[in-house]
Order: C-alpha cells, then structure tokens, then sequence
C-alpha cells in the first residue's frame, strides 16, 4: 500500500509531440485513443475548393504533429512508436521533450477554430465569375461579406463597380 502512495506522488502526466506520418496525424490519433492513450489533436475548420466549389474541411492545426499525455513512470511508451501514423516522439538527444500543461490548456479552450472563407482569396487578387449573370467576366477581390459572400471589383460599363457575389461563385485566376 505505502509502495502504490509512493508511487502515486511521484508520477507526473506531461504532455509530450508526437510527429506522425504524412497525413495520418487523424489516423494515428484514432489507434493512439483506441489503445488508451490520452491524445489531443487540435484542428481546424478551413474552407477549400474541391471541384470547383468551396467546401468545410476539417485540417490539422499542426500538420504532421499530435500531443499525447503520459506518465514516465505508469504509461506503456513501447505501443507508440509501432502505432499506425505513428513516425515518432518528439526527443531532445535520447529524452522526450515535455510540452508544457498550459499550452494545451490554451489549444483545448479554442476548440474548432473557423478559417474564414476570406483566407481563400486576397484583397486584389484577380478572380473569375463561374456562375450567374456575370459568368466569365474577370473580376478583383476586395473584401469578403460574411460566410458566403465577397465584394468584388467589377468592370462594368467602362467604369469599376462593387459588386456583391457568391463565394461559391469565384474562382482564382491562373497568372
């Protein structure tokens, strides 16, 4: 009994950087959980497009990275290097680099955070009208409304007009 006290006093959970494989930081995190670890893998809600259409993604916020909570003394280490999307723990020469508990803390108190739509395109940057009556006609971002739609730069009649249009409706001009 006075062994498991002693024991308990001296084990200490730090969060410690996993480095996973190409694209399988949401693989790794999944088997990492599946085996009893305590795994954190921060993310973000981006929106892409995919086949000509804006679309929500879920990303890694660190790509390639995860954080995993473990004991020096209590935690099974060995599991890990041999798990699925799993490259390796994060060390400095032979010893794992402890991350500290309020940097997590901060991580997890912002969870899901939402990449604008705006973080597609750039104030002045050369678009292409893909639907409705302005089809084909190239346009210059300037700003986005909202979630769904961005005011644009429109030659219209020989003079520059704003004009307020889909998000879904832009795409980026090659060169």
């Amino acid at each position: 009994m006075e062994e498991l006290e002693t024991q308990a006093k001296w084990t200490n959970p730090c969060w410690y950087v996993i480095q996973c494989k190409g694209g399988e930081s949401f693989r790794a995190a999944e088997h990492l959980t599946n085996q009893g670890y305590e795994v954190f893998h921060p993310v973000l809600n981006a929106k892409r497009k995919r086949q000509g259409k804006l679309t929500l993604v879920t990303e890694p916020l660190f790509p390639y990275y995860l954080f995993i909570r473990l004991d020096q003394i209590v935690s099974n280490w060995r599991p890990i290097r041999s798990t699925r999307g799993v490259l390796r723990l994060l060390t400095f020469g032979n010893t794992p680099i402890a991350v500290p508990d309020a940097l997590v803390d901060t991580l997890r108190a912002q969870p899901h955070r939402q990449e604008g739509s705006h973080s597609y395109f750039c104030a002045g940057e050369k678009v292409t009208i893909t639907d409705g009556p302005f089809r084909d006609l190239e346009a210059v971002f300037k700003r986005c409304k909202g979630e769904e739609r961005a005011i644009v730069l429109l030659n219209v009649l020989q003079r520059p007009q704003d004009v307020e249009i889909s998000v879904d409706s832009l795409q980026k001009r090659e060169g």
